[in-house]
């Protein structure tokens, strides 16, 4: 066998591998839109002449009430994304182009925050949350998540990638600190806010472990734990309605992926090459 023909192999070998294991990723989606459309008999027996119907999705939108759902999870990672965009920035900034005393250490105690999972702190921040009033709210939901030690180092390598010569002109044209970041450093970091907030946005809709501890109303309480209260055993368990639930779930995520997709793959490219 030539040299040619093993790569050949090799590489419809790799397309072959890489193809099933997107059908086995995607088959849990695929079935939910699937029994989304069908009765329950007919979801689970997969019968493709099966007919198309609507009701699963009217059944589930008058079991709860999914605006309110919706609204506070459009709040919640909406604040989240907007403080971490301002602390993040500062942070980054400083730890990039300002020199004080302490500042390996301290980033190093940043980066710590990487090895912690959120969940080891859900107490502390819990005891936080409700000394301060903000348990069952909004702010209660997104404050743990705003100071991202992912996002502030993500934003000191790509100010530190900024060429020296643009911060020494805007200083000559006579902008402060803030200026120059806020003129130079900040479009030059464009597609990596991008990048960042595709990650944040997904990462804060899905959330789930601690928008459940800390909210108790309907009034606070976002799709993935509204979802979650929708689909329990004691209010009866209709696969086709909760996968139609499921897709209402899902899909502001999904269209903001497709009429997004080409500006978040070139985001992140030249986020990634620099």
């Amino acid at each position: 066998m030539s040299a040619m023909t093993t790569a050949r192999l090799a590489a419809w070998l790799e397309a072959a591998l890489a193809i099933a294991l997107a059908i086995v990723w995607i088959s849990p989606l695929i079935f939910a839109f699937w029994a989304a459309f069908h009765t329950s008999s007919d979801a689970v027996n997969f019968k493709l002449d099966a007919t198309w119907t609507l009701e699963n999705f009217r059944t589930a939108w008058n079991g709860a009430p999914w605006l309110t759902y919706f609204l506070n999870s459009f709040l919640l990672v909406t604040s989240v994304l907007i403080g971490q965009f301002v602390l993040c920035t500062l942070a980054g900034f400083a730890f990039a182009q300002v020199e004080f005393r302490g500042k390996d250490v301290i980033f190093i105690l940043v980066l710590l925050q990487l090895f912690i999972l959120p969940e080891v702190l859900i107490v502390e921040n819990y005891v936080v949350a409700s000394e301060l009033g903000i348990v069952d709210s909004i702010l209660g939901m997104g404050a743990p998540y705003m100071a991202s030690a992912f996002g502030i180092f993500l934003m000191r390598q790509t100010f530190k990638s900024v060429p020296k010569e643009l911060d020494d002109a805007a200083r000559v044209e006579g902008c402060g600190l803030l200026g120059v970041l806020w003129r130079v450093y900040v479009p030059a970091a464009r597609p990596t806010y991008i990048a960042y907030a595709l990650v944040s946005v997904s990462t804060h809709w899905n959330n789930f472990l601690w928008p459940l501890i800390v909210t108790n109303t309907d009034a606070a309480r976002p799709i993935t734990v509204g979802l979650s209260i929708f689909a329990a055993p004691e209010n009866g368990v209709d696969i086709s309605v909760i996968s139609a639930a499921t897709v209402m779930a899902i899909a502001p995520l999904l269209v903001l992926f497709l009429v997004f997709q080409r500006q978040f793959v070139q985001a992140f490219l030249q986020a990634g090459i620099k």
